[in-house]
Order: structure tokens, then sequence, then C-alpha cells
């Protein structure tokens, strides 16, 4: 049976309206992700790429730096993303309160997410300075001593993770601040009829019907985390002794410095079925009602 004319011009303009949509992600993201599968199986130098096998990916098993820049990049998703979605929801709790100026105070929080990371690292940068940096001229003067903030194998990935809590946190508030809005109030006003505090309130309405929104936070901090980049390249340059190269770095000095795109791509194709799994974590688990409620 045919269908009407009418039914298939329709079909038509969607096709050709979601066709622009397509063609940008084939483009920019489907496109670049195959053709980086295939080059992590080649020795491509940027003027000429041989077949060879797994044989990029047997050597990152062996690849002592890589090790420890998967390893790195795992301590610092430890020190960063917690205490980041911890901060953010504890903003989030004090500006979804009725409070005068709270809206300058949610502009104020989120401003660090909109700078620059280059322009972010570079201030940073400044204020680890071991010499002239704020924070040491601040202990110094209350009597303490300065710290390597920056040129100590035990401090340099702290200190990163420090600037990149700084830098997400009002990311991490704005949503936890939509999944607060998004809790109907009779939820509360049934609890305080039946005698409810505020601690009650928060751990048997407020936290199981965020559970969606903090799980939501939770794989976008994992994803943004794995890939650290910026302020690692600028603030430390993945030293001192590679105690801060991570994922992202590695790629970056094996591509981009020394030219070696095959090894570049096969550190790629791991660090992307590393964020492929988390996104399927997300989907398989990121769900929840109001039945969560305890």
């Amino acid at each position: 049976m045919r269908k009407p004319r009418k039914k298939i011009e329709q079909q038509n303009a969607a096709y050709l309206l979601i066709a622009p949509s397509y063609i940008i992600y084939a483009v920019f993201i489907l496109i670049p992700v195959i053709w980086t599968i295939v080059m992590s199986f080649t020795d491509y130098n940027l003027s000429e790429a041989h077949f060879v096998g797994v044989k990029n990916y047997i050597q990152l098993v062996k690849d002592p730096i890589f090790i420890k820049s998967i390893g790195n990049t795992l301590f610092f998703c430890l020190l960063a993303i917690v205490p980041g979605m911890v901060l953010g929801l504890i903003l989030a709790l004090f500006l979804n309160q009725k409070l005068k100026g709270k809206g300058f105070f949610r502009t104020l929080f989120y401003l660090p997410n909109i700078f620059s990371m280059v322009a972010v690292s570079m201030a940073w940068l400044y204020l680890y300075d071991t010499t002239a940096g704020i924070l040491n001229k601040f202990l110094k003067d209350i009597g303490m001593q300065a710290v390597p903030w920056i040129s100590s194998t035990s401090m340099a990935m702290i200190s990163v993770a420090i600037m990149s809590v700084w830098n997400t946190t009002g990311y991490n508030m704005i949503l936890f601040l939509s999944g607060l809005q998004g809790i109907p109030d009779y939820l509360y006003e049934a609890s305080s009829i039946d005698g409810a505090n505020g601690w009650k309130k928060f751990w048997h309405i407020t936290l199981p019907m965020l559970r969606p929104t903090t799980f939501f936070v939770f794989v976008m901090a994992c994803i943004n985390s794995f890939q650290v980049f910026g302020q690692v390249l600028i603030v430390t340059n993945g030293g001192p002794m590679n105690s801060t190269t991570t994922i992202a770095h590695q790629i970056y000095k094996n591509g981009f410095e020394y030219y070696k795109m095959g090894y570049a791509s096969a550190q790629a194709v791991i660090l992307m079925a590393i964020i492929f799994i988390i996104t399927l974590i997300n989907l398989r688990y990121g769900r929840g009602d109001e039945n969560d409620i305890g």
C-alpha cells in the first residue's frame, strides 16, 4: 500500500531538517572516531603510515609512562570528583532557599566555569608560585613554611585537583539546583505534618529524589576528569617526574610532540573505551523516580 503523497512530503521535510545535525555529527565526531581507530593500527607519523596490527596496543601495556598516566588520571578523579560534587550540592542547597540576592550568588559561583581554562590555569599558576605566589606569601605571613604546590611530586596533582574543583563546583551547583527545584513541595509539606525535621527531610526526601541528578553529575564529572588536559599542560606539563601526566596529556605529547600519531591514536581509543563504559553505566543505572523515597 502506497503512502499518501502528503505524508511522504512531511517525511522528506523532516529528514531535510535533521540532515544538518547528522552531517555535523558525521563530519566532526563519527568520521574522526573511525579514523582514530583505523590509525591506531598503524605507525602513522604525519608523513606515512604502515599497518602494524596490534603493535601499538601491546606497546601501551609495556609503556610505564602510559600506565602511570592511567594511575594519575584515576588519582585525579578521586581528588576532584567527590569534593566538587559535595561542594556543588552544599551551594545548591544554600542557594535554593528564599534568600535576598541569591541570583547574584548563583552567578558568582558559576562564573569560574565559563572562564577559559587557559586563563584559569595561568591565574592559578601565579597563585601556586613557590616564591612570589599569593598562597605562599599568605602562609609566610602567618608564620608557616612555603608549600611546593607544583614542584613536589606529592603535591602537584593535589594542586591541579584543587584548581579543578574550584573551576567545576559552580557547574555542579547549577545541575543540583535544577534537580532540587524539580522536587515537589508537597513531599516536604507531608513530611512536616509527620513531624520530620530538616535532617530527615534531606536524608529521606532530598537525597533519594536527587538520585538521577547526582548520578548524572557523577558521570559527567568522571568523563571530564578522565579528559583532564588543559590545566595539566599549562600548570605542570605533566611534571614533576611525570607525577601529573594524564591519559589526555600523553595523547597530546605522543601525537603533537613526538609525532607518533598511530601510538597516540591507540591511547585515544583506550580513553574513548573508558568514557564509553562510563556512559553505558549512566544509561543503565542513572534512572530514578519518586518510588526511591525512603
